[in-house]
Formats: C-alpha cells, sequence, structure tokens
C-alpha cells in the first residue's frame, strides 16, 4: 500500500508531500492542474524511462520519494528481491523506501531504503507494490503471462506441482543432450573435463584451506614483529621486578597485612589474587605463543606459492574454494556418464518418459482448471462490463497443445481475452481496442471480476486491509451519468481488498472516495506551482459542486453535491 509520496522540482511541482491511506483515493481538480503529474511520478518509481523534461525549470535535479507498506503475501519475494540484489530491509517498519533522482545531463540515481539500486530492481518491485492503469499504458503489460496470471488468480491455481515437474524433466533432458553430443563435441568435452579432474585432483584441496593459509602467511610475513610484541607483552605482565605479576604480588603482601586489622580486605584481597593469577596465566600463553613462532623464509613462500595455485583455480572454477572443490566433483560424475555412455542414455531416456508423464497429468489437470475458471470469469466480467455502460461480449480463450515444445514451468496454456464492444461486431483481442476509456474499465471490471472470486473460494471473515496499489488514471473517459456511477461502485467494491488510487474529472465518481485530494495549480511569485490537499467536510461538497456546475457555483449544484455524496458515503 503507497502511504506517502514526496516530489520536489518535479514539473510544476516545487516541493510535494502526500499521504494515503488504504479504501479509495480520489484526486480531482480543475483541467490543467496536473492531476496526471503524481501518476508519471509513480510510474517513474516503479521503473519506467524516465526523461529529463520533468525536472522544473530553474532547477538540476528532480526527486520522488515513495513509501509502501507491504502486505503478508508480498513480504517474503519483497525480501527474496531485495537480499539478492544486496539491499538490506527496512529495520522500522513493514515498508519499503523508493527515491529515484533525476539530474540534467541525463543522469539519474535510485535508492531502496536510502541504499544505492538500479532502475532494475525497481521493475522487479514494482509488480508487488502496484500497477497502474493509465489508459493504453495499462495493456502495454497484459503480456501473455500477465494474462495467464490475472486467470490462475481467479482460479485459484497451484503452479508448485508443474514447476517441480518441469524442473525436473528439463534438467534430465539437458544431460541427456549433454551425452548426444556429436563425437568430435564429445571428445572434445572428455579432454577438457578430464583436464579439469586431473588438474583440481593434483591440488588436493581441502575445505577452508585457503583462509587458513591465508592467516599463516599473514604470520610468517610478519614473524620478528609478532615475536617481539608477545616477549614484550609477556615481559610486562610476568616477566622482570617491574612486570604487573610482580606488582600485583607486593599489593598482596600489603592488602594481605591491611586484612589482619580490617577484614573487609579480604575482598580486596581475593580480587588481586584472581587478578594475579589471570595476568600471569595470559603472560605464559604469550610466552608459548612466542616460542611456536618460526621465522622461516622457505615455509613462508611454500605457502605463497600454494595460495598462488589456489588463487589461480579459484579463477578458472571458483569464485570460492568451496565452488572449485564441487566442479572437480561435476566432471568426475560427468566424465563416469560418458564411459557408461549407452547404459546411462538408456536410464535416463526412461527417466525423462516418466518426468514427461509426471509434467503432463500436472499440466493438464491446471489446463482442465483454468478453462473451467475462464467460463465463470468471462460471465461475471461481461456482467461487470455491462454495468460500466457498454454492451459488450466477453470472451477468454485458453488454447496451447500439449507438445513438448510449448512446455513452461507454468504449462501449455496460452491465454487470450477477446471482446466485442458493440452489437454484431466480430470478438478481438482486448489489446486492440482502440478507446483508451474503454480498456480502462474493461481492466476494472477484470479486477474486480478476480477479486470477487477469489473472495468467494476464501473462507467468510473480516474484510482484510489493503495490500495492494492500483491506480486508475483517466478511466472515466467518454463516459457520464449512469455509466460513471457504476464506474464509482466498482471503484469502490474493489478498494475493499485493495488500495484504490483514481484521477477523475467526473463528480458521480469522486462521491464514493473514502479519501478525496484536490490538486491545485497555483501562481506566485510569476512561477506555478501544484499543490495536494486532502479534502473533507465543506470543502468537499465544494470541491463536487465545482466539478457539477464548473468555476462558477450555484446553490443548486452545492445542494445536488451535498445529496450525491449523503448517496454514495
Amino acid at each position: 500500500m503507497l502511504s506517502e509520496l514526496r516530489l520536489e522540482n518535479y514539473a510544476v511541482i516545487d516541493s510535494l508531500a502526500v499521504e494515503f491511506a488504504a479504501g479509495l483515493n480520489l484526486l480531482t481538480g480543475e483541467t490543467g492542474a496536473g492531476k496526471s503529474i503524481l501518476i508519471d511520478a509513480l510510474a517513474f518509481l516503479l521503473g519506467e524511462k524516465a526523461s529529463t523534461d520533468v525536472i522544473r525549470t530553474g532547477t538540476d535535479r528532480a526527486v520522488m520519494t515513495a513509501v509502501f507498506e507491504i502486505d503478508e503475501r508480498s513480504e517474503k519475494v519483497v525480501a527474496r528481491i531485495l537480499e539478492a540484489n544486496g539491499i538490506d530491509p527496512n529495520d522500522e517498519d513493514e515498508s519499503i523506501i523508493l527515491r529515484r533522482e533525476i539530474a540534467l545531463g541525463g543522469k539519474g540515481r535510485v535508492f531502496i531504503n536510502n541504499q544505492p539500486a538500479t532502475v532494475g530492481v525497481l521493475r522487479q518491485l514494482a509488480p508487488y507494490l502496484a500497477t497502474i492503469h493509465a489508459q493504453n499504458e495499462s495493456i502495454l503489460s497484459f503480456d501473455a503471462a500477465a494474462r495467464l496470471e490475472l486467470l490462475d488468480a481467479f482460479a485459484g491455481t497451484q503452479l508448485d506441482p508443474v514447476n517441480a515437474a518441469f524442473a525436473n524433466w528439463k534438467s534430465t533432458a539437458h544431460r541427456i543432450e549433454e551425452l548426444e553430443h556429436g563425437e568430435q563435441d564429445r571428445l572434445r568435452l572428455l579432454d577438457l573435463w578430464t583436464f579439469q579432474k586431473r588438474e583440481i585432483e593434483d591440488a588436493k584441496l581441502q575445505p577452508g584451506e585457503d583462509e587458513r593459509l591465508e592467516t599463516e602467511k599473514r604470520v610468517l610475513a610478519n614473524a620478528e614483529k609478532i615475536y617481539s610484541a608477545a616477549m614484550n607483552a609477556f615481559d610486562l605482565l610476568y616477566e622482570g621486578s617491574a612486570s604487573t605479576s610482580s606488582s600485583l604480588r607486593t599489593a598482596q603482601k600489603h592488602i594481605e597485612e591491611l586484612s589482619r586489622y580490617e577484614p573487609k580486605c579480604q575482598e580486596a584481597l581475593a580480587a588481586i589474587e584472581t587478578a594475579r593469577i589471570s595476568v600471569e596465566d595470559v603472560g605464559a600463553t604469550l610466552r608459548d605463543y612466542a616460542g611456536g613462532i618460526q621465522a622461516s623464509p622457505e615455509h613462508l613462500a611454500e605457502v605463497e606459492d600454494r595460495l598462488a595455485l589456489l588463487d589461480r583455480l579459484k579463477r578458472k572454477y571458483g569464485p570460492t574454494l568451496e565452488d572449485v572443490i564441487h566442479h572437480g566433483e561435476e566432471v568426475r560424475r560427468k566424465l563416469s556418464e560418458m564411459e557408461n555412455k549407452d547404459e546411462i542414455l538408456a536410464q535416463l531416456r526412461a527417466e525423462l518418459a516418466q518426468a514427461a508423464q509426471e509434467y503432463l497429468r500436472a499440466a493438464r489437470a491446471i489446463s482442465k482448471k483454468r478453462y473451467e475458471a475462464a467460463r465463470k470469469l468471462e460471465k461475471l466480467v461481461e456482467a461487470e462490463i455491462n454495468d460500466l455502460a457498454m454492451k459488450s461480449n466477453f470472451h477468454i480463450e485458453v488454447s496451447g497443445t500439449d507438445e513438448a515444445g510449448n512446455w513452461t514451468a507454468s504449462g501449455f496454456d496460452e491465454v487470450v481475452y477477446l471482446i466485442s464492444t458493440n452489437p454484431g461486431e466480430p470478438l478481438r483481442r482486448l489489446e486492440h481496442i482502440a478507446s483508451g476509456g474503454e480498456l480502462s474499465r474493461v481492466m476494472l471490471a477484470l479486477k474486480v471480476s478476480v477479486e470477487a472470486g477469489q473472495g468467494k473460494k476464501s473462507v467468510a471473515r473480516a474484510p482484510s486491509p489493503a495490500h495492494r496499489t492500483l491506480i486508475f488514471d483517466e478511466i472515466d473517459t467518454g463516459i457520464g451519468g449512469r455509466a460513471a456511477e457504476a464506474v464509482g461502485k466498482k471503484l469502490k467494491a474493489l478498494s475493499r481488498a485493495n488500495q484504490v488510487l483514481c484521477v477523475t474529472h467526473l463528480p458521480q465518481i469522486a462521491t464514493f472516495a473514502d479519501h478525496h485530494y484536490v490538486i491545485e495549480k497555483k501562481t506566485s511569485a510569476d512561477r506555478t506551482r501544484t499543490a495536494v490537499r486532502l479534502i473533507t467536510g465543506e470543502e468537499r461538497t465544494e470541491e463536487v459542486a465545482r466539478m457539477l456546475s464548473g468555476a462558477k457555483l450555484t446553490e443548486t449544484s452545492r445542494k445536488h453535491a451535498e445529496q450525491m455524496l449523503k448517496t454514495n458515503a
């Protein structure tokens, strides 16, 4: 859920901070006030290509920052993405902070949780944080994978069995491919693997050996310094008339004399005794350690030569010594397979046939579930679309063959969404719809239908807090009246399980808001500035009245606004 958005020197915004909440967040304002600026900034924060055109005139850098609260369903995958990219989680709470800077000259920087990152990481995180549906942009990311994912979300498809079956089949097929290389390739691989095996075996590697040798090298290279430091410390602690041990013994005698007259000194005497024993133990340890140090240039040379060999092997097969050892084990296995090629091939082909059967069993079960879910979902979506003043026919086509060339980790199905937006017209792919307003409404109907289907599958319980952010821009293009009210109701329904942000210019939609923000453009000191305010009460009534009647408010428009707000509260 998006909890906060901050912009600095962005377009006509000099400095802006706005907090959002769960539920339906609607943004309104006069034409040209910059309502879509916030949506564009969020798109940049989610990894869209940036342009220096957004930098406010007279400044050299635009800064965008967003704070997202992470829900339980996305927490683990977001944590994995951060860990894979060397980024620490936010210690303070379960949130993630995105910051992007765009500078003149095209240079930019990305930070996640105040740590340097890349635009690529933003794109990895984006699907788990927010989805933007802004006219045709909403369909650009509606690729084959996204279409399948949406149907699977509705069907409640469990992909783990088919994922595991596909990985097993793919791995077995790859091993067979290695063994079936052409004779020339096979001989070349045999020579290579034999050389690698001999090279690694001759080295007689031990796990952790490089770290132990590095420590030994440091000691040998600084033997004289280490011996001198240890013996000097020994002398100060134990040896000589001025040593710590001697001083403690003298103090001990004086305290023994005191204890004859003052029993309380017995505690001090025991403490001194303990300290003296500890000091003498440390001194003896240092003396023994110094006695074991041998300044041997010959042994140092041997250690350095051994480390050089290990470094060479790590550069070739590493990067770690454990990787080198593992590589040696792998080439031994491959050589063994080559030597028993025919026998192993027969075994692998039998395993491949079994793996293929397991994959097909899992994939066909999922395909059947998708087909059944598609029939249910298309009816729900068609009903939702017709409620949005679009008399349309909607169909979900699940196709694909179970031939091996079509196999993937998510099955062999392809999903296409088809729609006819006018009676008598043939069904066409959803992404080929010309009207951006129609696209946005269809995407809204899809989202609402999927959420409704998922809700029916779960046990009845109290509504959960918003867990994802869905952003709709210009969803009300070309509609009004009853259709606008229907869109408002759909957004309200969608916001029960998701945080929804929507830019609108229709009062019928604005009245459904849980949180209403007005975007205003003002001129001060010959500069234009855009501001965003959360409005409630009388201010909200005034804004809805303005949307009804334009710049000139009337008593009639105010009363109409009050009635609409009461009706949709």
